[in-house]
């Protein structure tokens, strides 16, 4: 299983330019970068990202954060993944645009 990380455009460039991210805003609040599940992952998009394009998907294996990945109650009692870290872009298996629909985020086929 892959997690999934959602940056805004400007996010995703700043990261790519640097090499590595502490995350956005609400992750730099929190103290660490928070993740989703595939199944989590439309509720995030829906949740936070409501009504904005031009945004990034990113899919990173939980295998190759650990230890600094930590499962943790947050929404509705559900564990989400919790990175501990700076994420490298060495760390993402794939980036693709997660583009605005008429009724919510498109994820790519497949995989929610």
């Amino acid at each position: 299983m892959l997690i999934l990380k959602i940056f805004r455009r400007t996010e995703w460039d700043a990261f790519r330019a640097a090499g590595q991210t502490a995350g956005a805003p609400v992750d730099l609040a929190d103290g660490y970068i928070h993740f989703s599940t595939p199944v989590q992952a439309a509720e995030t998009a829906a949740k936070h990202f409501a009504g904005e394009s031009d945004l990034v998907l990113v899919a990173c294996d939980p295998a190759q954060l650990a230890p600094d990945l930590k499962w943790e109650e947050s929404r509705g009692g559900a564990l989400f993944p919790h990175l501990y870290r700076p994420l490298r872009l060495s760390d993402v298996i794939w980036d693709k645009s997660l583009p605005l629909g008429a009724t919510g985020h498109i994820f790519p086929e497949g995989l929610l």
